[in-house]
Formats: C-alpha cells, structure tokens, sequence
C-alpha cells in the first residue's frame, strides 16, 4: 500500500503529488492502465512480442 505521511503544515496539493510520483514510481500506475478494459490472450502475446522486437532493435541500434 502506497502511504504519504503528512506533516501539520503540508498542503494537499503537495500530498497528492507525492502520492501520483510513488504510484507511477512503483508501477502501480501502469498496471491500473493495463487492467482497466480486457486483453484477449492473443492479444497480449502479440503486444510482449512487439515489445520485445523494439527492445531487440533498440540493442542493436545502441540505444541505452
């Protein structure tokens, strides 16, 4: 579980931008996105194996 312990003089807006920066941080974020509609089975095969192309040319390219 995500926390953001807020001091007596913290604002919230302050606290709802810590608590956004450690969802994102912790992948959270991206696995709500991910989950919010159905992915058939096929289709998310397709999508790793799509990845996993662009990660293999990146390599090659040598990028990061």
């Amino acid at each position: 579980m995500i926390e953001v312990m807020l001091g007596e003089n913290d604002r919230l807006d302050w606290a709802l931008k810590q608590f956004r920066r450690k969802l994102i941080r912790s992948g959270l974020f991206k696995e709500i996105k991910k989950k919010r509609y159905y992915e058939k089975p096929s289709e998310a095969r397709k999508r790793k194996a799509a990845a996993a192309r662009r990660r293999v040319a990146r390599a090659q390219r040598g990028g990061r």
